[in-house]
């Protein structure tokens, strides 16, 4: 008997993780709830009839009250729209990452308040995205050592990076040469990220097609550059993201090994040491590094990871993909001063605003991104 109840439990056993793996997939644990409220509908539409948000690829929470998205252009509905119809592409059962023949590029650029109100639409700089035929923007972020400001734009597919004026007025600078893909100094081969350190310098994730960090001094002059492709040490399939952290610590994202590699400056600027390689992910899409650890989100299934330097794995918590508050793909996410997270999505179309639970863990709860003194 005692045989047969241990059998029964250990085949119940098997079957609970069986269905636990077809449940979270490759998530591990610890596996939580999420320390966070969503605020449902948080993104209020403001396209023109017979249009919606596009790919939201690009999200940067300057403060509360201003956040500064990228969108893949916008998407045009199909005829008649339902009564009940939600505000985003994704409600109707379109994927704005995949149906790109409804994509037109229009409203690229613009600003949220706290209640997600458009504020600020910069119509002016839709012709720096149009004719396109692939994803075109990426990344918008903002260095913490700028007086300034300025606003960075990375667009994969023209090869470029841009940086305006704060209020969005001037584009001041464009990098790379339009869909003239290269590496050296000064061309970019599908770019994806920018990152800043605390002494000036500028590192270029030229991720997709170079798998390389362009390592640039303040003004962007190129000093030198770390990274190759491959699935050695240090090496890349796909960079998408790059941060920096503290104690000279680089973190670079590897899409499609499944990784983060961590480097850390060294005595010579132009030089970058490979640390260590952590995570066994399927389908990672960005990072925000903090004070003691990282946050990345992640696909198969859709969840946002913690991971200590050290490579431990801290938390796990999934992204539901129902509607109407789920998501396909988080594809970038943003923290504001006061703990609010933003996530883009690039699928659903649209960006969410979560707010943190009434007494949640701060340790479960994602911090801005880390600022060297």
């Amino acid at each position: 008997m005692r045989k047969f109840t241990q059998l029964v439990a250990v085949s119940l056993a098997i079957l609970l993780s069986v269905s636990s793996y077809a449940q979270n997939g490759n998530a591990r644990g610890p596996i939580g709830p999420s320390p966070y409220d969503i605020v449902s509908l948080w993104h209020k539409p403001f396209a023109e009839p017979g249009f919606a948000f596009g790919g939201n690829s690009g999200v940067w929470a300057e403060s509360k009250d201003r956040i500064i998205i990228a969108q893949r252009g916008e998407t045009v509905l199909p005829f008649p729209i339902p009564d009940d119809y939600l505000g985003f592409a994704g409600d109707m059962g379109l994927n704005v990452l995949r149906d790109t023949t409804r994509r037109v590029w229009q409203n690229c650029l613009y600003t949220l308040n706290a209640d997600g109100e458009v504020q600020e639409l910069w119509t002016q700089w839709d012709y720096l995205c149009e004719g396109s035929d692939g994803p075109g923007p990426h990344r918008v972020r903002i260095s913490p050592y700028d007086p300034d400001s300025k606003i960075w734009l990375v667009n994969e597919t023209f090869h470029q990076i841009y940086v305006f004026s704060n209020d969005g007025s001037e584009l001041l600078a464009t990098y790379g040469e339009k869909l003239v893909g290269g590496e050296d100094e000064t061309h970019f081969g599908r770019p994806q990220d920018v990152a800043f350190l605390p002494d000036g310098r500028i590192l270029i994730a030229d991720g997709l097609d170079n798998n390389r960090i362009m390592i640039m001094d303040n003004d962007m002059n190129y000093l030198g550059e770390f990274g190759s492709e491959g699935s050695g040490p240090g090496q890349t399939n796909t960079i998408h993201a790059v941060a920096a952290g503290p104690d000279g610590r680089v973190l670079v994202l590897d899409r499609s090994g499944g990784r983060v590699n961590v480097f850390r400056t060294t005595d010579d600027p132009a030089e970058f040491a490979f640390e260590r390689s952590i995570g066994d992910l399927t389908l990672p899409l960005d990072i925000i590094v903090n004070e003691n650890d990282f946050w990345i989100t992640d696909l198969g299934p859709l969840r946002f990871v913690n991971f200590d330097f050290e490579g431990n794995l801290k938390y796990t918590w999934l992204v539901p993909r129902e509607l109407p508050d789920g998501y396909i793909e988080v594809h970038t996410f943003s923290v504001d001063p006061d703990g609010n997270l933003y996530g883009g999505d690039n699928q659903y179309g649209r960006t969410q605003k979560f707010v943190p639970k009434a007494g949640s863990d701060a340790e479960l709860l994602i911090e801005p991104p880390w600022v060297g003194n």
